[in-house]
């Protein structure tokens, strides 16, 4: 990509768009297109070939999605299905009838299944049955990926898919309805703190195994793909490092500062019981991760803990 080309990135004001958006200003790209879901409803076939014929995007950044935690995916199933399925047909779609330079299309570590080997390789895709409290969010995600790879093969575009981990960082959501482990469990722990709480709940065992991510790395990632990776193929993104729930909870209590305890609830599910990306492919092209899980919590946490979660 050039300084001055005109780069869409859909999904901008989400943890994933905005961190895409800090690394391109940062790298001196600032010919931006940016929409917000009341100016741009991705899911609308109409509104989406209007903005692509109108704004003519050189390439395309496809951060946008419908997101949640275990509770909101599997309380709203057929929504994250839809809307998930609209928006990448449509953006993808018109990124070939507009022939988009390039297009980077976000996915999710979930796209792999329940109990595939660990760690998990780019190869592993489809070869089981997914964890059944995401199949829909997932399912949506292996869509976006082979619609990539098959206007690829078909067409020639030059379309390409990033799976990243469990990602976490700046603009993430905090409604623990519908929130991630990371930031449920810092609302959790921050509030507890404030409020003198002698105990914070923890859903399932605290035994599941996590990698995560900090989504300014993801970021750059998506940046250096890019510039340098065009093949049907997608590229996993992770830290290739992990650790387990019960560790992960003891870490963001230790950032915070609480001090009261931790009470598992082994009533509530675990997900998945290991997830660990093997990012090798992408280490070969010679990108690393920068930010630890350590620095990354405490980034966070000084940048919220004197806002309210409301």
């Amino acid at each position: 990509m050039e300084k001055s080309s005109k780069i869409f990135v859909a999904g901008h004001k989400g943890m994933v768009g905005s961190a895409i958006v800090r690394k391109l200003h940062s790298g001196g790209y600032n010919n931006l297109v940016l929409r917000t879901s009341l100016e741009l409803d991705l899911r609308n076939q109409s509104q989406v070939e209007h903005f692509f014929n109108s704004e003519k995007p050189e390439y395309v950044f496809l951060a946008a999605a419908k997101v949640g935690g275990i509770l909101a995916n599997n309380t709203y199933r057929a929504d994250f299905l839809y809307e998930n399925l609209m928006i990448e047909g449509n953006v993808i779609h018109q990124s070939y009838v507009h022939k988009i330079k390039k297009l980077l299309f976000v996915g999710s570590s979930c796209i792999y299944p329940k109990l595939a080997p660990q760690p998990l390789k780019e190869e592993y895709l489809l070869s089981g049955f997914l964890e059944e409290t995401n199949e829909p969010y997932a399912i949506a995600k292996i869509a976006g990926i082979k619609l990539c790879e098959n206007y690829r093969r078909q067409y020639g575009c030059d379309f390409i898919s990033a799976m990243p981990t469990n990602l976490y960082g700046p603009n993430d959501n905090y409604d623990l309805n519908n929130s991630h482990v990371i930031p449920a469990l810092i609302r959790k722990f921050h509030e507890a703190k404030i409020n003198n709480a002698a105990v914070v709940e923890v859903w399932g065992s605290g035994s599941p195994l996590r990698e995560f991510l900090y989504v300014d790395d993801l970021a750059d990632a998506c940046l250096f793909l890019a510039n340098n990776y065009s093949d049907t193929q997608f590229v996993n993104v992770g830290s290739g490092e992990e650790l387990s729930i019960k560790d992960l909870a003891a870490l963001i209590k230790k950032v915070v500062g609480y001090e009261g305890e931790i009470k598992f609830n082994s009533s509530k599910p675990d997900g998945t019981p290991r997830k660990l990306m093997d990012n090798s492919k992408l280490l070969e092209m010679g990108w690393t991760k920068r930010i630890s899980l350590a620095e990354g919590l405490k980034n966070v946490y000084e940048g919220l803990k004197t806002k309210s979660f409301a």
